[in-house]
């Protein structure tokens, strides 16, 4: 049994924060993953004000983690795994510069790791990757009907169609749990 380690916050953002979140809390080591918004602007953005592309901001996860169970590696290679690192500014459906591929670091150390990471796994895809590295400036939690999105609303088209294959996607490749 690993130690539990100090608990460390990573940001991600790679299209619908309701797809993102479901598949990263399937990940033992993960405690809590939190949608919202960073990367942008505007102070206290709103739903529906990032939608519009008004704020600078993406949707994007917190993900609180214990690297001792769930390290920055593995947390990468889940993300990197469930969205297109390769295209600009849209994931499927999703356009526009709120659903951009984004990692938001808290500390040096992982900058150098997500770097790492990525020059490790360009030669996985054709095209180049587009994923932005910044450090976190601030991050905004969306409204709570935004929340465990996917678990209350599994039934719904948007979430049969395109969150269910994400989850399916990254719950193959990578082992995780059902």
């Amino acid at each position: 049994m690993k130690m539990q380690s100090k608990p460390e916050q990573i940001v991600l953002g790679g299209g619908c924060f309701w797809c993102t979140e479901a598949v990263f809390r399937m990940v033992e080591g993960v405690k809590g993953v939190t949608p919202g918004y960073a990367g942008g602007t505007t102070d206290n953005p709103t739903y529906e004000a990032v939608c519009r592309g008004d704020t600078g901001h993406a949707e994007v996860i917190s993900i609180e983690y214990d690297p001792g169970r769930a390290s920055l590696e593995k947390l990468l290679d889940i993300f990197f795994t469930s969205h297109d690192p390769t295209s600009l500014n849209r994931q499927g459906n999703d356009i526009g510069t709120q659903y951009r591929s984004i990692i938001l670091y808290t500390t040096a150390e992982q900058k150098v790791q997500c770097e790492e990471f990525i020059d490790s796994i360009r030669g996985r895809f054709d095209k180049p990757i587009v994923t932005e590295i910044e450090e976190l400036e601030r991050f905004y939690p969306a409204e709570t009907y935004h929340e465990r999105y996917y678990e209350r609303n599994s039934h719904q088209p948007y979430c049969k169609f395109v969150i269910s294959p994400k989850v399916e996607k990254a719950r193959k490749k990578l082992g995780l749990p059902g």
